[in-house]
Order: structure tokens, then sequence, then C-alpha cells
């Protein structure tokens, strides 16, 4: 199903070896609570919710290259509409216990974060 006009939210992180094994934690937590808390029907409802984890590659162009040591999170979440995430937001705030630190990690490895881009191309 094609989720062009959708919203998604993407954050990738690189990690140390000493930050991975926190962002291991952090994110068996975050599974859970959204699981636990986010809408499946309705304007606010998660439609497609993966976080992956790779090494990063010296050559990301090359999938052969040498790993560098790091790790790289991804997380992708897919909204029907913006008060999915806008939703998602509040919900980290007030219920996500350990909203805190995840931002906190966050901050300490190499992260990027696009917390709503509507969906332009989408197949199947």
């Amino acid at each position: 199903m094609s989720q062009s006009g959708k919203i998604q939210l993407v954050i990738l992180i690189t990690a140390t070896p000493e930050q991975a094994e926190e962002g291991y934690r952090i994110f068996q937590s975050h599974v859970g609570w959204m699981g636990r808390t986010h809408h499946r029907d309705g304007e606010k409802s998660l439609l497609n919710y993966n976080v992956s984890m790779a090494p990063e590659l010296s050559n990301p162009m090359d999938s052969n290259s040498p790993p560098t040591g790091n790790t790289n999170f991804i997380l992708t979440e897919v909204y029907e509409s913006m008060a999915g995430v806008e939703d998602h937001f509040k919900q980290a705030q007030e219920s996500w216990e350990i909203f805190p630190a995840f931002v906190n990690w966050l901050g300490e490895c190499k992260s990027s974060v696009v917390p709503a881009a509507v969906i332009e191309h989408s197949l199947w």
C-alpha cells in the first residue's frame, strides 16, 4: 500500500562502541512503549515502525568495505498525518520513562533527526 502523503519521522544515530549498548537499551524500551501507547486508527495512527541497526562502514557505498567499529541505529516511523507526529512527541515527553536518557544519548552521538517529512514517492 502506497504511503504517499503520509508523514515520516526518521532518526539516524551513529554510536561509538561505548555508546552502542545504551542505544540497544533505549530502543528495547522504545518499541515496548510505542506498542502500548500509539494509535492504530484515525488521523494519529502509526502506520509503520522500524528500528534497524548496522555497522558503520568505512565506505558507505561499498558494502564490502571494513567497518569503522561504530553502529548505525535507524529509526523510521510513518504516521497517517501530522497529528500523529505531534501526539508522538507529546506522549514521549509525558510518558516514556527514559525519554530524557534518549535525548541525552542523541546529544552524545552523531545524529540526524527529521521529525516530520511528507512522503512524496511510495510504492506498494
